[in-house]
């Protein structure tokens, strides 16, 4: 196959990926608006406590932030040293690409940060992975938690949710088996991928052997019991903070005025819209909005209108926050006039 049949190739993969993620947000951003009136959403938004919108920009910024210190323990026995200006800078251009192109930001705060600190881009993109599946995990756990703070039975108004709980605890269970594997004979474990799939395909195995070779060196990276007690604590730090936000969201709308509103209530919207921002739509555009309205009216008791506005606002906040941060970022930390997207794109070829 030549070069250009190749990329011909690539791009109508990346065209169907792409057209796949919009329909998608575009289906979810049609479940959500359906039967509300937008210009009464807009008022509500206007009236915003602007005091309450600058609390939840720290509060997600501070998120963010407290993600790259995770990071950085995670990296600390292959790199003590390494910048968190470097760390934050790559995971805040990850997150502005994943506005624009689901999940392709894995990729390029891996690459970035593979190339400002001088370190294995395949190895950055495992730890990536693994910081995904500690995610995972971690989320699966806040659902179980939220099961427990309301009184209201969530298998009835989101049938799916245990159905997703099951589906976390496998891709769980399976990600500690693979991981334990890899750790404990990677070279074993490639040998065998190349016997059996190099039967069908000597391109496939050595693929595969190279992705599993990636994962390792990436899972190797979290050593010790120090990093392994931080990496938990910054985990869970996160998850809290996630948690205020989604309550400073509720304050920044007056929803107080409505019905008392607690903390809980802010881990219960955090939780069950988290699983929307798993979903590859631009920049969780649509599946975010559809579950934190489906929270808001279904668990919590408020109406559509405000419940929209509340997703509406929230996300917009969020939107414009990763954009601009993502562009400030990257110019500051960016000192090479290397092509990112071509530098990317390399990347997935070789992945």
């Amino acid at each position: 196959m030549t070069s250009d049949k190749k990329n011909k190739f690539g791009k109508v993969g990346v065209l169907i990926n792409y057209g796949v993620s919009i329909a998608l947000s575009v289906i979810f951003l049609y479940i959500a608006f359906y039967n509300v009136n937008f210009s009464e959403v807009l008022g509500i938004v206007s009236r915003a406590n602007l005091f309450w919108v600058f609390i939840f920009i720290v509060v997600n910024l501070l998120g963010h932030y407290f993600r790259a210190i995770r990071w950085k323990y995670i990296l600390n026995s292959v790199k003590p040293n390494t910048s968190m200006k470097n760390l934050f800078g790559s995971l805040m251009v990850g997150y502005g690409v994943n506005c624009v192109t689901p999940k392709l930001g894995e990729v390029t705060r891996a690459v970035l940060i593979g190339k400002w600190e001088g370190l294995s881009r395949s190895s950055m993109f495992g730890t990536v992975i693994l910081e995904r599946i500690i995610d995972t995990i971690s989320l699966g756990l806040s659902v179980v938690a939220a099961l427990f703070l309301t009184s209201v039975n969530l298998s009835e108004k989101f049938p799916w949710l245990i159905t997703s709980l099951y589906i976390m605890a496998a891709f769980s269970i399976v990600s500690i088996i693979i991981l334990s594997l890899i750790l404990k004979s990677r070279e074993r474990f490639s040998q065998l991928i190349i016997k059996f799939v190099g039967k069908f395909s000597n391109k496939l195995a050595e693929r595969i052997a190279y992705v599993f070779t990636m994962l390792a060196e990436g899972f190797a990276s979290l050593k010790g019991t120090k990093n392994y007690f931080w990496t938990i604590f910054w985990t869970i730090a996160i998850i809290l903070l996630y948690a205020y936000g989604s309550y400073a969201g509720m304050l920044m709308l007056d929803m107080q005025n409505i019905q008392p509103i607690t903390f809980a209530m802010g881990w219960i919207i955090m939780s069950i819209s988290a699983i929307g921002v798993m979903i590859p739509t631009p920049g969780s555009t649509g599946s975010y909005h559809t579950l934190a309205k489906s929270t808001l009216v279904l668990i919590l008791g408020f109406g559509e209108t405000i419940s929209v506005a509340y997703a509406f606002l929230t996300h917009i906040i969020g939107y414009i926050l990763f954009i601009i941060t993502a562009l400030i970022m990257f110019f500051i930390v960016n000192k090479q006039k290397e092509n990112l997207l071509e530098v990317v794109e390399s990347e997935i070829r070789e992945v």
